[in-house]
């Protein structure tokens, strides 16, 4: 996701800091689905500022504090973001994943090994799934439609992917993930169906 969509986002709610912007993520558990290290947040704002989309409207001078420079959005600058919103909505998404690379070479790897790795991996993506619905739980009385489908995707994504571990997994521990069998997803391809 653009940071400058994200500053732009969060400055149309009202003036702010860049350190309350950071926090404002956090809270908001936006850094399960943004990347945002705080060295590119300030770099951010200085361009944002050079293109007058967004302008300075206080320094917050406190005593054994670094200074605070708040900033507001500008007419350009929300002009800006509409923009950056339907560029990132329309934006094609990549389906990238690093286990993908790894699935691409197991039968140069003790399938063993992998069946154990798998179940690793099964563990960490059940513990997140269990994360992403307490936060739904928490989030769906106060949250909007838009904001609550990001966590609903995320835990319809995590479901799937878990029937997928589950069943590599399967196929590791019988020795077949380097085998041809054409109807070894067939139960998986009716819970795709149903989608």
């Amino acid at each position: 996701m653009s940071v400058k969509l994200v500053i732009l986002g969060l400055l149309m709610e009202g003036n702010k800091h860049p350190y309350e912007i950071q926090q404002t993520i956090n809270e908001r558990q936006m850094k399960h689905y943004i990347k945002l290290a705080s060295g590119s947040l300030y770099y951010a704002f200085d361009t944002l500022e050079k293109n007058q989309l967004v302008k300075v409207v206080d320094v917050i001078r406190e005593t054994n504090r670094p200074e605070k420079t708040v900033y507001s959005i500008t007419d350009a600058g929300r002009e800006e973001f509409e923009r950056l919103y339907f560029e990132q909505l329309l934006k094609k998404e990549h389906m990238h994943r690093p286990v993908y690379a790894a699935l691409s070479f197991t039968s140069y790897v003790d399938q063993e090994k992998v069946a154990s790795t798998l179940e690793k991996k099964i563990e960490e993506t059940a513990a997140y799934l269990e994360k992403m619905q307490n936060l739904y739980q928490v989030k769906k009385v106060d949250h909007s439609i838009a904001n609550l489908s990001i966590i609903m995707r995320t835990i319809m994504h995590l479901k799937v992917e878990l029937t997928w571990f589950t069943h590599l997994l399967e196929a590791a521990k019988s020795n077949k993930l380097t085998e041809v069998d054409d109807g070894y997803f067939e139960d998986v391809e009716k819970i795709v169906d149903e989608f």
